[in-house]
């Protein structure tokens, strides 16, 4: 089968490639197809989203991955805090 598995790995790549293209929009949808993959989504994958929405000046959208990592019962830590800060400055 030609098709590449779907696995947390191969989202955070994507992830963090939106994070560094500016892509917030993309990046959110990323982790809801992982959602709906039942692909595990790891504190360093809302990262890279959260940091792709503060580089976009995506303040809402940041804020609402923060809450979803929450919701979600993803660890966050130093850089998610700071990510969601800065977002809304």
């Amino acid at each position: 089968d030609s098709r590449v598995k779907r696995s947390t790995i191969l989202f955070n790549a994507a992830v963090s490639a939106c994070e560094k293209g500016d892509q917030s929009v993309q990046a959110s949808q990323f982790l809801h197809e992982m959602a709906d993959t039942r692909v595990e989504c790891e504190t360093f994958t809302y990262n890279a989203a959260v940091i792709a929405c503060e580089s976009g000046e995506q303040w809402v959208q940041a804020l609402q991955l923060f809450r979803e990592m929450g919701d979600s019962r993803v660890q966050r830590d130093n850089i998610t805090y700071n990510a969601a800060v800065s977002a809304c400055e």
